[in-house]
């Protein structure tokens, strides 16, 4: 009998590295640790290295759990704190060594997933969860949802509790893992003159034998993170918050010197039931369980708008008003192709279509390498080259799904268009004697047609707005041909 699916899970903190093979239950079948580091090349290579002792063949997928904000949907790291991940292509890594799709989330919507699944959270459907640990992560379920706003939403770590206090890891002041967090526990402590010998269990103890000192430390720890619960209390209405991490215990036994004191705003505080294995557990469960638009898969990492037409089709100005709205990189081949013009010098037609057909491959080559889930514009007459062409560049690229935009207008508008623009171009472009063949051109031009395809008529006013909401519901899957007529 097949062995069922299996998935490795790696929770990512700023002090311990974690990685487990997890069951489709949940049970962990081996797991590894490493210390962390602030050095994101020397995290991926740990994280590499406990990937490949943990990997089998019945391992599915492969779930991370990163610190910090990021797009679960494109896979991205955006920004971290102690150990700030987005400087590297984190999913392309691990998917170009193992062959296997990756998922990547916040740390803590993974270990809130374990969680709900198998902890603390069972029967709950709205949850909201801290966990304390070198800085402090959040997550919050609606619904048994994960809760990620545009993207990034639940970083409850950042809910301001001072605003004359600790400058953050975010970059504004007072945040409460400035002051509730294990980091900010070990600054407490100093303060009150003790050594760094000095563990919260001791403190606890201390504080039980009456030690005034122990109980204030611990009220100053406690009292910030009461604010925080009670003011995501107060946004989200939770059945249950939850306190992970490493310390979450500590962090609720704490509480007791800090009762809530806002009637309006009450909810159950409680432990989170995992401990340090929800990270991994939740990574696990989640990579076999992500839907393939969360998963970095082989050849179908990333997506590519293709925006053609003819010279002077008007493609240029609809790829940069794309760009403007989408945020997503444009890449055109004059873009590539100029800058050798210029300082190579003039150049026959010949010379620049070579140079073009470099350019072209030069792009692919960029797509290729950007990290998984990435979304690229390319600006580019693609009928320049044989369609093999592109579909070999394609391939090679990581690129699987398309969607074109078709620019178009009538032979005389285009050469009116190539004729004004005739002192602007570089040597090496094509002149004047180029425009006769540019409105035979404009006659038999037609569109790839591979995927969703949009129709710009650009000798209307170009509609943007539509255009971008035509891309949204194209790369969400509701949409195939049609037409924009530039409407205002």
């Amino acid at each position: 009998m097949p062995q069922k699916p299996m998935a490795i899970g790696i929770d990512i903190g700023g002090t311990n590295l974690r990685a487990a093979r997890i069951s489709g239950s949940g049970e962990i079948l081996e797991r590894l640790s490493e210390k962390s580091a602030p050095d994101p090349e020397l995290v991926l290579g740990r994280v590499a290295d406990m990937v490949r002792l943990l990997d089998t063949p019945d391992v599915a997928a492969i779930g991370v759990g990163v610190p910090g904000r990021v797009d679960a949907r494109r896979g991205a790291v955006l920004s971290g704190g102690y150990v700030n991940l987005a400087s590297v292509a984190l999913a392309q890594r691990l998917e170009s060594t193992t062959g296997k799709p990756v998922i990547v989330d916040n740390d803590c919507n993974m270990a809130l997933a374990a969680e709900m699944a198998l902890g603390a959270g069972q029967g709950h459907d709205n949850i909201a969860m801290f966990t304390i640990g070198t800085g402090i992560g959040g997550a919050v379920v609606q619904n048994r949802r994960i809760m990620r706003g545009r993207a990034t939403a639940g970083q409850l770590g950042h809910i301001t509790v001072d605003v004359n206090g600790e400058l953050c890891a975010c970059g504004r002041r007072g945040c409460v893992e400035t002051t509730s967090s294990g980091t900010a526990l070990g600054r407490h402590i100093a303060r009150a003159g003790l050594g760094p010998e000095v563990s919260v269990d001791q403190l606890f103890a201390r504080d039980a034998a009456g030690d005034i000192q122990a109980r204030g430390i611990l009220a100053a720890w406690a009292k910030p993170l009461r604010a925080a619960i009670d003011t995501t209390v107060a946004l989200f209405d939770p059945d249950l918050v939850l306190l992970g991490g490493g310390l979450g215990r500590a962090a609720h036994k704490a509480l007791g010197h800090a009762p809530a004191l806002a009637p309006w705003y009450q909810c159950p505080v409680a432990p989170a039931g995992l401990g340090d294995d929800a990270g991994a557990i939740g990574a696990g469960l989640q990579a076999l369980s992500a839907p393939a638009s969360l998963s970095v898969q082989p050849g179908r990492a990333r997506r590519a708008v293709l925006v053609n037409g003819i010279p002077a089709s008007g493609k240029s100005t609809v790829s940069r008003g794309i760009a403007d709205r989408m945020g997503w990189p444009l890449l055109a081949l004059d873009t590539v192709k100029n800058p050798f013009l210029e300082v190579l010098g003039g150049a026959d037609r010949e010379f620049n279509r070579t140079l073009g057909r470099a350019s072209y491959q030069a792009i692919w080559s960029l797509v290729g390498d950007a990290p998984a889930g990435s979304t690229f514009i390319v600006d580019a007459w693609f009928g320049f080259q044989p369609r093999q062409a592109l579909e070999d560049h394609l391939r090679n690229a990581g690129v699987e799904d398309t969607v074109e935009i078709w620019c178009h207008a009538p032979g005389e508008v285009l050469a009116e268009r190539y004729g004004a623009r005739l002192g602007q171009r570089l040597p090496g472009h094509p002149g004047a004697a180029y425009i006769p063949e540019l409105i035979e051109l404009a006659k038999r031009a037609e569109p790839l047609r591979r995927g969703p395809l949009l129709d710009v008529d650009t000798t209307q006013p170009i509609d943007f707005d539509a255009i971008a909401a035509w891309l949204r519901a194209t790369l969400a899957g509701d949409a195939s041909v049609h037409s924009i007529n530039n409407r205002r």
